[in-house]
């Protein structure tokens, strides 16, 4: 395999960039994104990783922020709880206290408190949704993220394996000639 990317006098790094052009399609232009970045990564020998939720955060505007934040906290226990909360105090105060003295601003059937609930859900629905999206998008970027590591974690192995198959074959080579001198000795002792 060696042989086919150079072989013996390659530096380990050239090897390792040889191997990834092979593996990946010699021609640059033809390469996706993430490919180029992992072979300039090679090329420079610097790291790929980087915090995939640092680069979600790079693009996350404003409203984004928002919209993760009314997420979290409308889907979470302590507002559940509070929201029950809310919804027997106004039925008990509308039933009962203000029932009695005939000052109930919504008597039962509660229908301003049905429209109370409607706007709430009409509100809350687009924002947990744009909140979900923003995770997807986050997903994908770690997705994309982790095929990069991966990809190059792959060629760096293999590029291993080819720098010690050369050492190995350069070792043989060397131990073959060695044994050829010491074998052109002893005939030379017998002569």
């Amino acid at each position: 395999m060696f042989f086919e990317i150079g072989g013996f006098g390659m530096s380990p790094a050239r090897i390792t960039l040889a191997l990834a052009h092979r593996i990946l399609g010699a021609d640059s232009r033809t390469l996706e994104k993430e490919e180029r970045r992992v072979i300039d990564g090679i090329s420079e020998r610097k790291p790929i990783s980087v915090d995939a939720g640092e680069l979600a955060e790079k693009q996350e505007g404003f409203w984004d922020g928002a919209a993760d934040k009314v997420a979290s906290i409308g889907g979470s226990w302590p507002f559940i709880f509070g929201f029950f909360i809310f919804l027997l105090a106004w039925v008990g105060m509308n039933s009962v206290v203000l029932a009695r003295s005939n000052s109930a601003f919504d008597p039962y059937p509660f229908i301003f408190l049905n429209l109370v609930l409607s706007m709430l859900a009409a509100i809350q629905a687009p924002i947990i949704m744009m909140s979900q999206n923003r995770q997807a998008q986050k997903d994908r970027i770690a997705a994309t993220h982790d095929y990069e590591v991966n990809l190059r974690s792959e060629i760096e192995i293999l590029g291993l394996q080819e720098k010690l198959d050369v050492m190995r074959t350069e070792q043989h080579l060397e131990l073959l000639s060695q044994h050829k001198e010491m074998l052109d000795l002893l005939r030379a002792m017998q002569k």
